[in-house]
């Protein structure tokens, strides 16, 4: 990290530790991004600042569904982390407030964008590419062919070898589900989706538990974020992440404070620090490896180089929206979910 990035980090954290220590308060963090990238971030915020943290691990769409249900009563203050969509679905129902960070002029334009369009009741935090990674050892075990294409992942040989979540719950795997309306058009989208669906040996409630598995030798290719299949592999499993050739989707990792929040100061100071290249360097301590939103934060060597994958122009107003994300949702409970494997 050059000087200049520490002094930045550095100002940042002394500005919300000299804001946050007048009074011991607290803060309600719901967080859906990987379990240690979230403990870390809750601790590392009350080091910072004094704040008690009390944290919360879901995937993103069981995040949204939490909020939904408790907005005539909020509980929770902020919500970081997990898929932009929901985020997005989120800000258009009102469920999130309207916040402009004093630390926006850092970000990346992408992030800006995010919050834009979404009335800046949400903002990017990351990003990362959509692909799937496989267990190499499994794969020679049952003679399989190595798969390089989204296509690939259909062939009678690999059924019962695939997995992925549920888009109802992941965010992950709605970014899929998406990603297929926009790769391939939205009939061929469904019929890719169900011809995948004959190869699913499981949906999983959480969008990284497929390559998870897989590493641990219990599935053979599992459809994630590549960040993800990334931390596998450098944790020593016999993972090998796949860009798919077709070209594939995205996310922007968001961030928003819940309307009615109870600590409406501490979810600011909270929102404002995460924002900092500081906060968003610890990303590198539990091997996440997500594009930081903050221009200023450092990217792994070993993340995906988003510049030599094929990425589709996501829509990200459209698939975050309320009416198509539901009746997206539906329409895969209703003619996928439903079908025999």
């Amino acid at each position: 990290m050059t000087s200049l990035k520490k002094l930045a980090g550095a100002s940042a954290l002394a500005f919300v530790a000299a804001a946050g220590t007048a009074q011991a308060d607290k803060l309600t963090f719901y967080c859906s991004a990987q379990e240690d990238w979230c403990q870390l971030m809750a601790n590392s915020f009350q080091d910072a600042t004094g704040i008690d943290v009390a944290m919360t691990r879901k995937s993103s769409g069981e995040t949204f569904a939490q909020v939904k249900a408790e907005s005539s009563n909020p509980k929770g203050d902020v919500w970081w982390g997990g898929t932009g969509d929901p985020h997005l679905q989120a800000a258009e129902e009102g469920l999130t407030a309207e916040y402009i960070s004093p630390m926006r002029d850092q970000l990346h334009p992408w992030a800006i964008a995010q919050a834009e369009s979404a009335g800046n009741r949400t903002i990017g935090i990351y990003s990362g590419a959509l692909g799937y990674g496989y267990n190499s050892d499994l794969l020679a075990a049952n003679n399989l062919p190595e798969p390089a294409c989204w296509k690939d992942l259909l062939k009678p040989e690999y059924k019962g070898h695939v997995q992925m979540a549920n888009p109802n719950s992941s965010g992950t795997a709605y970014t899929t589900l998406a990603t297929m309306m926009q790769l391939f058009g939205e009939d061929e989208g469904f019929e890719f989706m169900k011809g995948l669906h004959k190869n699913i040996n499981q949906y999983t409630k959480s969008g990284s538990a497929p390559i998870k598995a897989a590493g641990r030798g219990e599935n053979t290719v599992g459809i994630v974020f590549m960040h993800d299949a990334v931390k596998q592999a450098v944790s020593g499993f016999p993972v090998k992440v796949v860009a798919p050739c077709e070209g594939t989707g995205y996310e922007i990792g968001s961030m928003s404070i819940i309307e009615g929040a109870r600590n409406l100061e501490e979810a600011q100071k909270f929102y404002d620090w995460a924002l900092s290249a500081e906060a968003q360097n610890l990303a590198l301590q539990v091997n996440a490896f997500q594009v930081p939103s903050n221009k200023g934060a450092e990217t792994s060597p070993s993340a995906p180089d988003m510049s030599q994958i094929t990425l589709i122009d996501y829509d990200f107003k459209k698939y975050g929206s309320s009416d198509e994300r539901k009746r997206l949702l539906k329409k895969w409970d209703d003619e996928v979910s439903t079908l025999p494997q």
